[in-house]
């Protein structure tokens, strides 16, 4: 089964929680598997079965998770297939579900089993009709381009003010300005945070640029250690977060600089955690969103490799993930991001032209995170993968990032 986390934000661009998308079947020998109100004949939650055999933190720490539930499985034994607490979990419910007698019984039952509960695509001539729902309901996500805000926020606030709006589809920064700016919604979902520099004056940060440097330095064909400690020197949390990685390998030898903490770690090892480290700091005035992104990207582009036939490029595909936002990062336009630092031609080909190298994987890997199930059944039907490959190497991604970021975020909240 595949699955995908898509955020919703807050008004800072916090994600305050994540809507699991899934697909049991490859969509194009099954195309009825598409959609979020798949009937799969047995009433199974397939979101909740993600949740239990995943578990909830390595997906989402301390967030909670929209799990999508249709007009068949809103029958079954959902919280007997919940494992975990359900007050993290939301039932987002198909408009396929009618506000019948015996439906709205249902949806109370579960609020009072402890789960909150969601409706998304219901149209304004809808309200009045799904009322009895709606009286029951935590949040509603809505189409921003076809509701007045303003008219919809009063209309809720006034019958249903239990209720938190959520804006979905705001796919530009403008749209999302204009929308914070006129209030009204609380939470907001797209690709509004993550859209690629066009143009920008904007100079470089001094740390940034210091960043780049090591960046340059260790991936260079043989880079040398000694060049590699006199960068990491200048920041002082590089240093930190060095010498912990260093005493943890060395046991009984003492760490006496920043060179011999190098020398400890090895090249092969310095390289990885340079890379994953620097781009997280080149993260740190972006949404936490993006460095976590950017590290599934780069995780899960790695452990494709073998599947498209690219097992000796590992490596690169890993890079070519991390840098995938860097003109995020930078506040630059790709092509002056890409300038900055050492990357291969394949990496850069892949990255601007989009017909490089490494091009399908990087079109796969965006197609997955985007829940564009269409184009990955299509991708995974081209190279003869199965959604059980896909899935073990998403979920191996998703389990690297929570034990190497996980708690640092959790520190940070």
């Amino acid at each position: 089964m595949l699955s995908t986390l898509i955020p919703l934000f807050d008004e800072n661009k916090s994600v305050t929680a994540y809507s699991l998308f899934t697909l049991k079947d490859n969509y194009l020998l099954n195309p009825t598997s598409i959609g979020i109100a798949a009937f799969d004949g047995a009433g199974t939650i397939d979101g909740l079965e993600v949740l239990n055999s995943i578990g909830i933190e390595t997906l989402s720490d301390d967030r909670e998770v929209f799990v999508e539930v249709n007009n068949v499985s809103i029958h079954s034994d959902i919280a007997g297939q919940c494992k975990v607490p359900n007050d993290r979990v939301v039932l987002l419910l198909s408009t396929r579900i009618k506000p019948t007698e015996d439906i709205v019984k249902r949806v109370t039952d579960l609020k009072a089993q402890g789960f909150k509960l969601a409706m998304r695509k219901l149209n304004v001539s809808d309200f009045e009709t799904y009322t009895p729902i709606l009286k029951l309901l935590d949040y509603v996500l809505l189409n921003h381009a076809r509701i007045d805000i303003s008219k919809a926020h009063i209309y809720f606030s006034k019958l249903f003010p239990n209720i938190e709006l959520c804006a979905v589809n705001v796919n530009s920064q403008e749209d999302f300005d204009k929308l914070t700016e006129k209030g009204g919604y609380k939470y907001y979902e797209g690709g509004f945070f993550r859209i690629p520099v066009v143009k920008s004056d904007t100079q470089v940060a001094p740390l940034k640029v210091n960043y780049i440097e090591l960046l340059n330095v260790i991936n260079d064909v043989d880079f040398d250690l000694g060049d590699a400690a006199d960068v990491i020197s200048r920041d002082a949390a590089l240093v930190i977060s060095l010498l912990k990685i260093a005493n943890r390998l060395s046991r009984n030898s003492e760490i006496t600089s920043v060179k011999h903490a190098c020398a400890m770690i090895g090249q092969k090892e310095l390289k990885k955690w340079i890379n994953t480290a620097v781009t997280e700091a080149l993260c740190a005035d972006r949404p936490n969103e993006i460095i976590r992104m950017v590290m599934i990207r780069a995780k899960f582009a790695q452990e494709l490799a073998p599947l498209f036939g690219s097992a000796t490029d590992a490596e690169e595909l890993f890079l070519m993930g991390l840098f995938s936002m860097l003109d995020i990062m930078l506040d630059k336009p790709m092509e002056e991001a890409l300038d900055m630092v050492l990357v291969s031609k394949d990496i850069r080909d892949t990255l601007l032209t989009k017909n490089g190298k490494y091009s399908i994987v990087y079109d796969f890997v965006k197609a997955y995170e985007n829940a564009d199930w269409s184009d990955v059944s299509r991708l995974m039907l081209l190279r003869d993968i199965s959604e059980k490959q896909v899935s073990a190497k998403y979920i191996e991604s998703l389990q690297w990032y929570h034990e190497m970021f996980g708690l640092t975020e959790n520190n940070n909240k």
